[in-house]
């Protein structure tokens, strides 16, 4: 199943996919956000054009487990989501994908400029990896 992972941001948005058989994850790009309808119609666009068949929104809780302000934001960015396309729409919590993805980058050897570009996609990719090592367990 070909699956489109997002981290969401409130100023940059990281989309990562996976391969038809959900085994190869790869960065896609990083979204910068203007307007939030600018958003879903970049967003629907690219489901439409890599042939998405499932979303996967990270799900920025904090350490503890609570929810937080950024937490609600994502759920409800989810739920809008959801409402613009029939394809199932699901949250994964995304803690610690941040320095997950810093960990993985820094292995890459990038720095300066091109690491901080790629962190929101590689992010992106961490929860997506996540999501489907859960679903296959």
């Amino acid at each position: 199943m070909r699956a489109l992972g997002i981290d969401f941001g409130l100023k940059r948005v990281g989309l990562a996919v996976c391969d038809p058989t959900g085994t190869l994850v790869s960065p896609l790009r990083t979204l910068t956000r203007s307007t939030r309808q600018a958003l879903f119609d970049e967003l629907l666009k690219i489901i439409q054009d890599e042939s998405i068949e499932a979303v996967v929104v990270g799900l920025p809780l904090a350490l503890s487990g609570e929810e937080t302000l950024t937490t609600r934001q994502a759920r409800n960015f989810a739920e809008s989501l959801g409402r613009r396309t029939e394809l199932p729409v699901h949250l994964m919590d995304e803690r610690l994908t941040s320095a997950q993805a810093e960990e993985e980058l820094n292995a890459a050897g990038l720095r300066g400029k091109k690491r901080k570009a790629a962190l929101d996609s590689q992010a992106a990719t961490v929860i997506l990896r996540s999501w489907l090592d859960s679903a296959i367990s």
